[in-house]
């Protein structure tokens, strides 16, 4: 292999170095005390770090900001995906790691970064704890309705949901519909809906186009559905909603 001989350089001066990684359990235990939302744990880890911050960690970069710069990347990413495994909402987690990510991006000094990996580690803990303290819907159910919104354009069956996250069919339709108030159906209806309520209000995307983005088998299948939860057509709904918005936004830009 290519990399052998580089390999082979690295693990020979890091031996001469007397460098060792830290331990691969130690790292992971650290990332469950995030998932568990244990943020006074955090707390207390970090401090214990913090004392001797890249000891153990090896170096991405000769430039000590772009090194850390590395570090913080590949921490934010673990930290993301700890925190949809324990039921953290994909886009929530994702979107939350791309902020944290250009704001590091933007940092120029090692010590506001070593801060930023705090913050960023009691952000996703404490949403964990709020998670779990408040939410009491089941991984699998949390599992489904994130797979609902990520997939509102293609068909949305129990059969497609119970094989996605590896439940009985009759058990998934009673656990979601005891944990959403809600079946399935219904509850997919509603995402699409309101999906399709918000692009009305704050697009120009025509109701043909709205109806394919979201699944629909027609334009007047849409419509017809549209009709009955809002009790008016998607194109009245937009005369009484989208002047709203705009006039919303140009007081906003008048601040």
């Amino acid at each position: 292999m290519k990399t052998d001989r580089d390999l082979n350089y690295r693990l020979y001066i890091q031996r001469s170095d007397g460098f060792t990684r830290s331990p691969f359990q130690n790292e992971l235990s650290y990332y469950r005390t995030i998932q568990a939302g244990d943020v006074e744990g955090v707390k207390q880890r970090f401090e214990t770090v913090r004392k001797n911050f890249f000891a153990g960690k090896g170096t991405l970069s000769d430039d000590p900001v772009r090194n850390i710069v590395y570090h913080f990347v590949t921490a934010v990413a673990l930290v993301c995906r700890f925190c949809v495994e324990g039921g953290l909402p994909h886009d929530t987690a994702y979107t939350l790691s791309d902020i944290y990510i250009q704001r590091a991006d933007k940092l120029n000094d090692v010590e506001k970064i070593i801060d930023l990996f705090l913050e960023m580690q009691l952000d996703f803990a404490e949403r964990m704890r709020v998670l779990k303290k408040e939410n009491v819907i089941s991984l699998h159910v949390r599992r489904c309705i994130d797979y609902i919104y990520e997939h509102l354009h293609e068909e949305l069956t129990l059969n497609v949901l119970a094989e996605y996250v590896g439940l009985n069919q009759s058990y998934l339709s009673k656990l979601f519909s005891k944990e959403t108030g809600m079946s399935v159906k219904s509850f997919v209806t509603k995402a699409k809906i309101s999906t399709a309520e918000n692009l009305l209000k704050n697009s120009d995307f025509t109701c043909l186009d709205i109806s394919l983005a979201l699944g629909f088998s027609s334009q007047s299948a849409f419509i017809s559905v549209f009709r009955k939860v809002n009790g008016m057509t998607p194109k009245k709904y937009r005369e009484m909603h989208y002047m709203d918005v705009i006039e919303a936004d140009k007081k906003e830009q008048k601040r």
